[in-house]
């Protein structure tokens, strides 16, 4: 890529919800002169508060254009980079649309809703040239690199498997905030909004890219175990386990109704000590015999900043399509397991303070899968059915 020069015009679809974070992340990288917000794609127009000093008469390009006909906004504001934060089963047409046009992508996880809907996205954004990066921002974790380093070195000794936990409380109305929330399918079409592969999405990507094992191919098995407590079609506590080439094993155990809600982190298993990765926190403890425990904080790449610097031919490019195959491959077995099992009603109750159902004893379920590489029925969960086994 060569230097494009100056700020480079940015669309964003989908401003609300989650896109709100884009937008404040937008407007601080207008600050640092790297980006312009020139579009917004809401079936809403975005209100001048909400905006938030983006159209202030005299800003550098004046406010953003605003319009529900994504392709018609990239023609008119010539826009360089489109970022997609929309309802999942959209994410294939709209960076089609975008790619169409030359238009480079940054596309939030998860970036398709089954594999063959990921491979038309990213077989299409490769056939147009243009650039795609996935929004997992945990791989944007200076973290990662530091994590593999160590591995590499055989700082922990042989690694026989990473585990992951995310113990998350979400109230009622969070399945309420949108027509395709906590959806298996919707109109005809997948959706798979579940909690491995939307809100704990990031445990399950990162878990994979401490192993290495991101390609579609680098996968050679995969358990699941789908649950929910909640009045949902889809699942809101699950676990997954994944066999890759190597011969490692990944579990990665996740819900959304914990009693405790807290740092979701990623576990690697050696056979001389082990690492932990909150990875929200880009926190590492390392834990060896012989060794007191290491404990340090890293850095953080932004995937739209990279993105700006690998267009400018500055930086390699962290996530492209191709390196979260293995993470649809998840989404994919799934998008094709048989619905969630229902938790009988004494597994759960209301917390009527906060409005959600919690399921006692999760949090200590989902830590000990990470800690165990086991699943759920395995550790003698009395709501859970033995796996489903998808190649």
């Amino acid at each position: 890529m060569s230097d494009l020069g100056g700020p480079l015009p940015v669309v964003l679809a989908g401003a609300r919800g989650h896109g709100r974070w884009h937008l404040g992340n937008i407007r601080r990288l207008q600050d640092k002169g790297l980006v312009r917000l020139a579009g917004i794609c809401e079936l809403t127009p975005l209100t001048a508060e909400e905006l938030d000093g983006f159209g202030v008469p005299g800003a550098p390009g004046g406010p953003p254009e605003q319009s529900a006909d994504f392709g018609a906004l990239l023609d008119s504001t010539g826009a360089v980079i489109a970022a997609i934060c929309t309802p999942i089963p959209t994410h294939t047409d709209l960076a089609l649309t975008a790619a169409a046009r030359g238009v480079h992508l940054l596309l939030e996880k998860p970036p398709a809703p089954s594999y063959a809907e990921f491979r038309r996205m990213a077989d299409g954004v490769a056939a147009a040239g243009v650039v795609c990066q996935i929004g997992f921002q945990s791989l944007g974790s200076h973290a990662v690199p530091a994590i593999r380093e160590l591995i590499a070195q055989g700082a922990i000794g042989r690694v026989d498997g990473i585990g992951g936990a995310g113990a998350w409380g979400r109230a009622e109305s969070y399945y309420r905030r949108a027509p395709w929330a906590g959806r298996r399918r919707l109109d005809g079409a997948d959706v798979v909004d579940g909690v491995l592969t939307n809100p704990l999405a990031h445990a399950v990507a990162t878990a994979l890219a401490l192993d290495g094992a991101t390609r579609a191919e680098d996968v050679t098995g995969i358990e699941t175990e789908l649950l929910r407590a909640n009045a949902i079609e889809s699942d809101d506590t699950s676990c997954v386990r994944v066999t890759t080439t190597g011969g490692r094993r990944i579990t990665v155990a996740a819900t959304l109704c914990a009693e405790h809600p807290d740092e979701p982190y990623v576990l690697v298993h050696g056979t001389g000590g082990r690492i932990t990765f909150w990875y929200k926190q880009d926190r590492v403890l390392v834990q060896r015999p012989g060794h007191g425990p290491q404990e340090a904080t890293y850095g953080r790449t932004d995937l739209l900043e990279n993105l700006v610097e690998h267009l400018g031919g500055r930086a390699a490019l962290l996530v492209a399509p191709d390196t979260t195959g293995a993470f649809m491959k998840i989404v994919e077995a799934i998008r094709r397991a048989p619905d969630p099992l229902v938790m009988p009603d004494h597994a759960w109750y209301l917390d009527t303070g906060e409005h959600r159902r919690i399921v006692p004893g999760v949090d200590g379920l989902v830590a000990a899968a990470a800690d165990t590489l086991a699943l759920y029925s395995e550790l003698g969960a009395s709501w859970a059915l033995p796996k489903e086994v998808s190649s």
